[in-house]
């Protein structure tokens, strides 16, 4: 055999056309395995979109003259679960953290490549069985399945959805467990807990909340079906069960959800704001324990969700102090994040435009959570609008932000493609401007008292609930025009270079895309994380022409940086 093709047969790539379906259903390459969650995880994102569409279009009108009322419960219901269970949860982690830990560690794959394989399958018939009960006409128990209406009134596919729930949960342990023993066993010589990514931190994080956090909600689930069939008494109080039992156990898990959902974009937006700043990212440690910090705090405020559900007054103040403690770790990142951009060179690509945006907008969540945690206010605007609002901002504005920021910045790593700049500058510019119209709304309506779920409301709430349904559309064709110029340009972009940011990390040392088994030669790891100069030049192409950005830099330099 020639050098050339000995050299061909070592780089070739997951993306290699000469592979046929059947090894991409059967394969164990966890850069494969991403891109098969980013197809499905894209599928169940359209089709909760276009039931956002449903219910946005319904409420353009106070009469309610588009779809019946139990029609609109399904659509609000279906539209939940798919977003948050189906999307929201393993779109970084199954996509992003999937296809970069390894790289990012230095390791040739996972530490469990067929478990790995295994959990796409699962999250696949876990969306199956819900996809057939959205054929069937759906679930209308609201996304927080609460009882008893869901164990006893409901006639909608109550267990047909929760086992389509259930299932997927194991695939999210499953990711999470590959993620835990992937960042112990098998970093690269040299690389040590506070030389890693804060990227993988913040996947560690999230993993330990998904090990211990979802097999609460599972059972939860398990009961429910068993309540609804066998007519067991555990949260119905007709049959000596208590409801608010159910609110316990769900909560448990759902509010650390919420940082299943907000963690990995924090790691992305860490990764983006020192990469498009030129300089190591501020207060390394703090924020790498700030992660651990929130994931450890989630666990305790659960009760805020069930301020008006009966709980002692004591206990209410108990959660509300927990519920503002878990702020600080969130506001420390934030003011790290600031103090890095603070005298940086800041360069405005894509990715840059997406992490300020996750800033802005995931700040308004915050601070309007610690609004909610105020037993006084909370009690005011307890399942109104104003919790529509600040839920959207915390997870579409924050979760949402950090992906799109993610997926943008690695693109060129994971395809070997360039997207058009201006197309992608312009549609994070439309999706920034059409959130705040969607939902900022939300919160003057929430305030003056008009709850969340209804599909009739009086006539004097309808110009900020059309505004809302404006900013919806102007969204959705945010969300289009990356869908249709990230596909376009795996064919027809431009050819990347290994290090087209003259970005610093182990992920950047290898080839675009990189080969099957990442890494030609072991790495070692002698510098410390995000080795940036205050001097060093912005990104840009290894061939010396911007792409979006200054001069290069090159990875390959990151030792001598450090």
């Amino acid at each position: 055999m020639s050098e050339a093709a000995e050299t061909f047969g070592r780089r070739r790539h997951y993306l290699n056309a000469d592979y046929g379906v059947k090894s991409w259903l059967l394969t164990r390459d966890h850069k494969r395995i991403a891109l098969l969650y980013l197809f499905s995880i894209t599928v169940f994102f359209a089709i909760g979109g276009l039931m956002a569409v449903g219910i946005r279009l319904e409420l353009a009108t106070p009469q309610g003259d588009l779809v019946q009322p139990d029609t609109y419960n399904r659509l609000f219901t279906m539209h939940g679960i798919l977003m948050i269970f189906f999307f929201l949860i393993p779109s970084i982690p199954a996509v992003l953290g999937n296809f970069l830990i390894p790289l990012m560690i230095g390791a040739k794959d996972l530490a469990f490549p067929k478990v790995n394989l295994a959990s796409w399958y699962v999250y696949t018939i876990g969306g199956a069985f819900t996809m057939w009960a959205v054929a069937q006409g759906g679930v209308d128990t609201g996304w927080t399945f609460y009882t008893p209406y869901s164990t006893t009134y409901s006639n909608s596919y109550v267990i047909a959805t929760a086992l389509g729930v259930f299932i997927t949960g194991f695939s999210s342990i499953m990711t999470g467990l590959n993620f835990i023993v992937t960042i112990h066993r098998m970093r690269a010589p040299g690389l040590t807990w506070f030389r890693l990514p804060l990227f993988v931190w913040a996947h560690y994080a999230t993993s330990l909340v998904i090990i211990l956090g979802t097999p609460v909600v599972a059972v939860t689930i398990l009961m429910v079906a068993a309540e609804r069939l066998l007519r067991i008494g555990i949260f119905d109080p007709a049959l000596g069960g208590d409801p608010v039992l159910f609110q316990h156990l769900f909560w448990f898990y759902s509010h650390p959800a919420v940082y299943i959902m907000i963690l990995p974009s924090m790691g992305v937006i860490s990764e983006l704001i020192t990469a498009f700043t030129r300089k190591r990212i501020f207060g390394y440690k703090f924020i790498a324990f700030a992660s651990v910090a929130i994931a450890v705090l989630g666990f305790l405020v659960w009760g805020h969700h069930m301020f008006t559900s009966g709980q002692s007054v004591y206990a209410g103040a108990v959660f509300s102090v927990l519920s503002m403690l878990v702020a600080v770790p969130s506001a420390i990142k934030v003011f790290n994040w600031t103090a890095t951009m603070y005298k940086g060179s800041v360069s405005w690509d894509t990715p840059m435009l997406y992490a300020m945006g996750f800033i802005g907008l995931f700040t308004i969540g915050g601070l309007t959570g610690v609004m909610l945690a105020t037993l006084g206010i909370d009690i005011h605007v307890h399942d109104t609008y104003f919790v529509v609002a600040h839920f959207h901002y915390i997870m579409v504005g924050g979760a949402m932000m950090g992906y799109l920021g993610g997926l943008h910045f690695w693109w060129p790593k994971i395809t070997g493609r360039l997207y058009p700049i201006f197309w992608s500058k312009f549609s994070a510019i439309i999706i920034f401007v059409g959130f705040n119209l969607t939902f900022f709304p939300q919160f003057l309506l929430g305030y003056l008292g008009m709850p969340r779920r209804y599909h009739v409301y009086p006539e004097e709430f309808q110009v900020l609930n059309v505004m809302s349904s404006a900013g919806a559309t102007i969204l959705g064709v945010g969300y289009l025009i990356p869908l249709v110029y990230l596909f376009w340009s795996m064919r027809y972009g431009e050819r990347a270079s290994d290090n087209p940011w003259g970005a610093i990390g182990l992920e950047w040392t290898t080839n675009s895309p990189p080969p099957t088994h990442n890494f030609d030669e072991p790495p070692t790891v002698d510098w410390d994380a995000y080795g940036y100069l205050p001097d060093t030049p912005g990104g840009g192409g290894e061939s010396g022409e911007s792409w979006g950005g200054a001069p290069p830099v090159s990875s390959r330099e990151a030792p001598e940086h450090g």
